[in-house]
């Protein structure tokens, strides 16, 4: 719902703390806590200064080793990659809630409705233009791990070589992240040379290590600066060719890429 794990765990805590405080049996404990943390990311995403994060254009769900990040095993991967959460934050609120509470966690219409304060048809509609937005870009959570890995393994050469038709999308933060007058790019960029000019220009500009890490189930690659995390690169596969780029570089929200092994 939110794309940012410190906000997320800020919602189950305050979810535990209302069911320690309850003063009332509950007869499902499971539909209770779901209510409660839906109703809480409503009010997350509908906050003032939310909403001016949500609108950025360039802002990208948090990346997180599962481990580094205290989920550990996660059992449906597609469900947390960077590529399915980037379609999840083009949509609204109520369709997000709609349609992971109706294709991941199985409620049906009924309950929904009650959660999200709508109709049962203006649910149904809700989760089709999800399922829809969703259906569109399937193919590009859906590659398999060993695909991931051998095109990542691949990726600075083709960059460099020219080779990538792709799409990168960049996130410095909400205020923009220069580096040795390489600036966070404000729209996402398009076109191989482009591409392989940004990554260039922002290798030369700072000494960096990269490393190949999982972040939300699938390899990607960890940039360190002085041993501290300085950026994540994730790529979305599709049809055997990398689809999308996706630059990570807001060091407030790279928090759980997980400790360099070459240190």
């Amino acid at each position: 719902m939110l794309g940012d794990l410190g906000r997320a765990e800020d919602m189950v805590q305050e979810a535990w703390l209302r069911w320690s405080g309850r003063h009332v049996e509950v007869e499902s404990p499971r539909a209770y806590l779901v209510t409660v943390v839906t109703r809480l990311c409503f009010n997350e995403l509908d906050s003032a200064k939310t909403r001016r994060e949500e609108s950025r254009g360039d802002r990208l769900p948090e990346s997180v080793d599962l481990d580094e990040g205290g989920i550990g095993r996660v059992e449906t991967l597609e469900q947390i990659s960077i590529a399915f959460l980037v379609v999840l934050q083009r949509l609204t609120p109520a369709e997000r809630a709609v349609l992971l509470l109706r294709d991941v966690f199985d409620f049906d219409y009924q309950d929904i409705a009650a959660l999200v304060g709508k109709s049962e048809p203006a649910c149904r509609k809700l989760l089709e233009r999800a399922r829809q937005h969703v259906t569109e870009e399937k193919r590009l959570f859906s590659a398999s791990p060993d695909a991931h890995r051998r095109l990542l393994a691949a990726f600075v050469e083709a960059a460099s070589a020219g080779n990538i038709d792709a799409v990168m999308v960049t996130d410095g933060g909400a205020e923009g992240r220069r580096v040795a007058g390489i600036r966070n790019l404000q729209a996402p960029l398009e076109g191989a040379a482009r591409i392989a000019a940004f990554i260039a220009a922002t290798a030369r500009s700072v000494d960096l290590e990269a490393e190949v890490h999982e972040l939300n189930g699938q390899p990607a690659l960890v940039f360190y600066h002085e041993n501290a995390p300085f950026a994540a690169l994730l790529i979305a596969v599709a049809d055997e060719r990398i689809h999308r780029v996706f630059f990570h570089a807001d060091l407030g929200r790279l928090r759980y890429l997980g400790r360099r092994s070459a240190q």
